[in-house]
């Protein structure tokens, strides 16, 4: 127990900074869709083909090289493109250009992206990130069980009764094991999307998802957006229209069916030379579909505005979990770890006698 007390606070006291950036920046994520504030962001969103085909032309010339256009949709009545060069610009369901940025720094919620998925450090950081969320995962486990020989002793506050050292470990154990099922949700799911042993020891039970298909009678003219889309819509008549991507030799165009959870959904018509290749779910729960799940559960995408509550108060808990673990840490890293047995029978011999 000593041990597992001793790594506990040792790998919180050194990881804690990041779990609290991951935690806030996750929150604030969370309600993205009602701080945007763009003028156009509540409207309700277009699918009329010809419509989102002007839209694509407007973002064509607009700005450099197009990458990707992410259409409107339920949350965020706002067409977003995306340039090669890094730039984007917001487009409303008539086509006009309603803000333009040439950077990430140029919008709040690009730049709270990055830091919560790459911690602005790209791939690397990527991988800090699961890391961080794989240790996160190990605290509530092992913060579970030092818990469990003191659970007489349980009282929930929000706010340590004061700054002392014991103090503060009383009220992180205690916040902790009411936040603990929470946080290894949350956990658990944002270190699936970025390490596949993790994705593939949650989804192992399922079977593989069929190959794509294809469509023998879909054609168009080669890299005709208005004839995709409505091609598409002829295809999964009860789909949403969500990101068309430009590649190298054709275009690549998202849909979100009305089973799927990812907002931008996973079914694709991928065009080529005029030729569209299908790779739609079909609602069984394969391995594919049970991934697709990770996401939304950890965004907050699905769920409604119970489950977003839910995220926010386990992201403010973990931020205050975090804070407080570096401060006491690091006052007195040095500092003996103290049983779950020994702070039970003696808690007088941890902090000062003082008014409650």
């Amino acid at each position: 127990m000593r041990l597992l007390i001793w790594l506990h606070r040792w790998l919180g006291g050194v990881l804690g900074l990041v779990l609290v950036v991951l935690a806030l920046s996750g929150t604030a994520l969370i309600w993205e869709d009602a701080w945007i504030g763009v003028p156009g962001a509540d409207d309700a969103p277009v699918t009329d083909p010809d419509a989102l085909a002007h839209a694509v032309e407007v973002a064509r010339d607009h700005g450099a090289r197009l990458d990707r256009i992410t259409f409107a949709g339920d949350a965020f009545g706002l067409h977003q493109a995306a340039y090669a060069d890094g730039s984007g610009a917001y487009i409303d369901g008539s086509g006009r250009v309603v803000d333009a940025w040439q950077g990430m720094w140029g919008r709040p919620e690009l730049w709270l992206f990055d830091l919560h998925h790459y911690l602005l450090a790209g791939e690397t950081g990527k991988i800090v990130a699961g890391i961080a969320g794989l240790a996160g995962l190990f605290f509530t486990v092992s913060g579970a069980i030092i818990w469990w020989r003191t659970r007489r002793t349980f009282v929930f506050r929000l706010w340590p009764r004061r700054f002392s050292r014991s103090a503060i470990v009383r009220q992180h154990r205690d916040l902790g094991i009411v936040a603990a099922p929470l946080l290894a949700v949350l956990f658990l799911t944002g270190a699936a999307m970025i390490f596949e042993p993790v994705r593939d020891a949650l989804t192992f039970p399922f079977a593989e998802r069929a190959p794509a298909s294809q469509e023998p009678s879909s054609r168009i003219a080669p890299g005709d957006v208005r004839q995709l889309l409505a091609k598409a819509q002829g295809i999964f008549p009860s789909a949403q229209p969500r990101r068309l991507q430009f590649t190298g030799d054709g275009l690549v165009l998202r849909m979100k069916q009305p089973f799927e959870w990812t907002p931008n959904g996973r079914t694709y018509l991928r065009e080529q030379a005029g030729q569209i290749a299908i790779d739609a779910p079909d609602g069984r729960f394969d391995k594919a579909a049970m991934s697709e799940k990770f996401y939304p559960v950890h965004s907050g995408t699905v769920g409604g505005f119970a489950w977003k509550l839910a995220l926010t108060a386990a992201g403010l808990a973990l931020a205050m979990l975090g804070l407080f673990t570096v401060y006491s840490f690091w006052r007195n890293p040095n500092a003996r770890p103290v049983s779950g047995r020994e702070r039970a029978a003696a808690p007088t011999a941890l902090e000062p006698a003082a008014n409650p």
